[in-house]
């Protein structure tokens, strides 16, 4: 049995408490010069808005972290990392990974997923994750939080402060189909449509006279083959997928060469 809940914050940049931010960077290890430089940065930062093509005043901005700067991501994951670390520290609530360690969540900026065996690890990790983000400015949004189970018939929800999280049959997790079926089928169905769009595209390239077919070939792998597979190395192949992605890979090769 596996529960996956896909995490989505409220204005995610935005909301983050910048008090606590310091401390973060504190805690793991950021010497206090540095800070300084950081939270001088932040201190007065005012902001204007544009309505009906006039500013509005200028107002102070007290949380959040900068939309667009270079350095945010990274105040943004040590709070992400912080959260996770914390909400999962007690208790064994992930999935085994190896003999000796369990995998709690996948993260990757604000995309985050919680893993557990069974509906009431799920409960108390989500609780926790819910508590520990509400510490530093964080809410999750409870409309677009989304639980994905596999190979389970508990049909008990997981809630949030007294709110149902609906559960999904499929989610797009970093542009990759999850099913609750497990396998891979609707992420390569999905992978072959895109890949067909992209290799529509190239129609004056493949039908050129002018240009080789080495160079039609590079051009195939790069725009076309390289959206086909990606996340490839995610999928659960089976020897149908394998044929039904080599039968378009052989498709596309064929027109290219201009065999009927």
């Amino acid at each position: 049995m596996l529960y996956v809940n896909f995490i989505d914050y409220v204005k995610t940049f935005d909301s983050v408490d910048r008090r606590t931010l310091w401390k973060l960077l504190r805690h793991y290890g950021v010497p206090e010069k540095i800070v300084n430089i950081i939270r001088n940065s932040y201190d007065g930062l005012q902001c204007r808005v544009v309505h009906e093509r006039q500013l509005t005043d200028a107002f102070f901005v007290r949380t959040g972290v900068r939309q667009g700067c270079l350095l945010s991501p990274f105040l943004f994951l040590l709070v992400v990392d912080w959260i996770m670390k914390t909400s999962t520290s007690e208790g064994k609530h992930g999935i085994q990974w190896t003999d000796q360690n369990q995998l709690n969540d996948l993260d990757f900026a604000d995309d985050l997923a919680l893993l557990s065996h069974t509906h009431e690890q799920m409960q108390i990790k989500t609780a926790s994750v819910a508590a520990v983000s509400a510490s530093v400015g964080l809410s999750i949004h409870k409309g677009k939080t989304k639980v994905l189970k596999y190979n389970t018939e508990n049909s008990n929800p997981i809630t949030l402060d007294g709110e149902t999280l609906e559960d999904v049959e499929f989610f797009t997790y970093l542009g990759s189909i999850l099913d609750e079926q497990g396998g891979s089928d609707a992420d390569v169905k999905a992978r072959i449509g895109k890949a067909r769009f992209a290799f529509l595209q190239l129609k004056n390239i493949c039908n050129s006279k002018q240009l080789s077919t080495n160079i039609k070939a590079r051009v195939f792998n790069t725009n076309v083959k390289a959206v086909l597979l990606y996340g490839a190395e995610t999928w659960r192949t089976t020897t149908t997928i394998i044929k039904k992605a080599q039968v378009f890979i052989n498709s596309c090769l064929r027109k290219i060469l201009n065999i009927h």
